[in-house]
Order: structure tokens, then sequence, then C-alpha cells
């Protein structure tokens, strides 16, 4: 008899050997803290609710290592090169931010591990010096498009004839932005009347504020994030503007109408999605993200979840993970149904995908249109 309970359990435990699951471990860079950690929060929130869908149902235990970038590209590379060639892991989601994503991208690049961004929109992301860099994919739209839809909205919606162009000149996202903005309004026929570069640390405008307020412009752009932009319409408002202010997604942050009060107030953005977007993979990932964190999701977290997904998706798609295959997969991706809308890869790895207008009131932010690309 006892032989027989020793075979049994022999057999038992060999039996969940052969299930059992072989473990990927993938990397997470966002920014926890710093200037822009909601933008992090977010992220990660949705990153670990893409963890736990796979879980259910994937093929592989996927060990998470998550490392802040505190949106500093210094401290990006370093959290990069400390998740290849100490953790090992098999790929990367994130960073963020374009000034971030950019370096990471090339180590990750050189040292042949897939990477995809869920939001950083400078073109030099997948891009350099007019080579693609293979194992890097974005799940977002670039910024030569969200500068174009942006200039065009102004030009046919708002009216605008004349406009004012503020940026970073220290942060490519925002200063790529400004540039496509004034390239594609000036080809509409309208007149860029001042085009200023503040520093990052910056907190005054006020000299700024009053060269554009000698010249009225209609509308006044401001590609930037959330934190610089709320201070920016406050002194803005403060002396007296009444220009129509226009902005990216850097804007979406509950902490936009919290820093900038009645200020933003009438301003519109350029944007990845929208909590009102009806589709049942929006509304499934959101009543899921408000169950879990009781608040609503914003893009960085829609965006996240959509670039999570498509990694471990990619990942499951594999007999045995490798780079090789994960990157063979995401080259071929067509018409994946996300968070934020259909994702197809073009040939440089960026995502094709539409922009969403909106509009800041008094109580939210209203969805006004979607641009298709």
């Amino acid at each position: 008899m006892k032989k027989y309970i020793v075979i049994f359990f022999l057999l038992f435990f060999i039996a969940n050997i052969s299930y059992a699951k072989d473990t990927v471990k993938i990397g997470l860079i966002t920014p926890l803290t710093g200037d822009v950690k909601t933008y992090g929060e977010s992220a990660k929130n949705a990153f670990v609710i893409a963890l736990e869908d796979y879980a259910k149902k994937g093929k592989y235990t996927i060990e998470p290592i998550i490392a802040d970038d505190k949106n500093d590209p210094t401290e990006g590379a370093n959290a990069a090169l400390k998740l290849i060639t100490q953790d090992k892991v098999i790929a990367i989601s994130g960073p963020l931010t374009s000034k971030v994503s950019i370096p990471v991208s090339d180590i990750a690049n050189k040292n042949s591990i897939p990477m995809i961004t869920s939001a950083a929109t400078n073109p030099k992301v997948t891009i350099y010096e007019g080579k693609r860099k293979p194992y890097i994919f974005r799940t977002c739209y670039t910024d030569p498009f969200q500068g174009t839809v942006a200039a065009n909205f102004a030009l046919k919606d708002l009216r605008a004839k004349t406009a004012a162009v503020l940026y970073d000149v220290s942060n490519d996202y925002s200063k790529g932005l400004a540039e496509f903005f004034k390239s594609t309004f000036i080809k509409g026929k309208g007149t860029i009347v001042t085009y200023e570069s503040y520093q990052k640390d910056d907190v005054d405008f006020s000299a700024l504020i009053s060269k554009i307020a000698l010249k009225k412009p209609d509308i006044i752009y401001l590609p930037d994030y959330y934190n610089k932009v709320a201070l920016i319409a406050r002194q803005a408002r403060e002396r007296g503007l009444k220009s129509i202010l226009l902005g990216s997604d850097g804007w979406d942050s509950p902490e936009l109408m919290k820093i900038a009060g009645s200020a933003i107030i009438g301003g519109y953005f350029t944007n990845h999605y929208s909590p009102d977007r009806k589709d049942p993979v929006a509304e499934a990932f959101i009543k899921r993200y408000k169950e879990k964190h009781r608040a609503v999701p914003d893009a960085l977290a829609a965006l996240s979840y959509d670039a999570t997904t498509v990694l471990l998706k990619a990942i499951d798609s594999t007999k045995k993970p490798a780079q090789g295959e994960i990157v063979k997969y995401l080259s071929s991706l067509k018409n994946h149904k996300g968070v934020t809308g259909n994702i197809s890869f073009d040939n440089n790895g960026d995502a094709v995908k539409s922009v969403v207008l909106l509009k800041v009131e008094k109580d939210k932010v209203k969805y006004m249109t979607t641009i298709n690309p």
C-alpha cells in the first residue's frame, strides 16, 4: 500500500512540474517621484491591473520589477541598465516622458531588449538620425501628428489668426510640439506673434506674459506638463490675458485644475483617450480601475494598460520567451483592441491611432471630438 502511495505522490509531483509556468521578468520604468509623479502613479496602477488580467490566462509567470525614473534622463538610464544587466528582464514597459524615453530607448535597443513606451511622443524615441531602432515601440501617437492636429484645430475650429507659443527649451517633448505647431499654424496662414522659451525650473513667467500681452494673440499654445501649464495659466489670467489656452496630452492630470483653478477653464488640449469613450474594452478597464483605486483613470493609466497588455500578448505568443520573437510579433501587430483605441504599429514602431480633443470646463474635462490620422 505504501508503495502505491509513494508512486501516487511521485506522479502528482511530476505532473505539477510539467504544468509549472516558466517565470519571465519584465521591467516598468516610470516616474513615481519628481515633478510628474501623478503620471507614474497612474501608469503603475494600470501596469499592475494588466498583470492581474494576464495572470488569469497567460502561460507564463510574470515577475515585474518596477523602477522610479523621477522624470530624470540619468535616473532613467541607470534604471534601464540595472534592469537589463542585473535583473535580466526580457522586456521593458515605459518610460513615460520623451526626455527619459530617448536615452532609455538607446540603451534598450543596444542591448536587444524590447521596449514599449506608453506615452513618449517625441520621434527620437523610435528613430535616431533617420534610422529605426528595431527593438523600440510606442502605443501613443507622435508629436508631429499631435502638434499638427492642435494647429489645425486652432485655425479651423477656434478660428484663430494669431498665436503665441511658450515651451520648455530643455524638454524634447515640449520643444518638439512647439515646433510642429508653429510650422503647421504658419502653413495654414496663421501668424505666430510670440515664440518664447523658458527653463524647466522657472516659476515666474511675468516677463514672457508681458510680451504676449502686448500682442493680444487669439490663442496661447502651451505644450508642457500640467504643473508648469497651471502656473503659466494662473499668471496669464492675473495679468488680464483673455487668449484661449491650448495644449497637449501633458495637461492630463487631476492636478491641473487643482493648481490652475479657474484660470484653466475654457482651455483645450489634445489627448489619447477620454473616459467618456463608449467601447467595451475601455468601459471594462475604467470599471476595474475605479473599483481598485476609486478614481477615473487618466490617459497615462489607459496608455500604460495598453502598452503592458500588448507587451504581455507578444511574450505569450512565443514558445520560449526570446527578445527576437517578441519583436517579430510586435512588428506585425495590427488592430489590437485597446483602451485608447485600435493599435497597429507602422514601420517605425509607432502606433497609428487617433487624437482626442478635450475642453476644460468648470467641473470636468469634456470630450469634444476625435481626429483620425
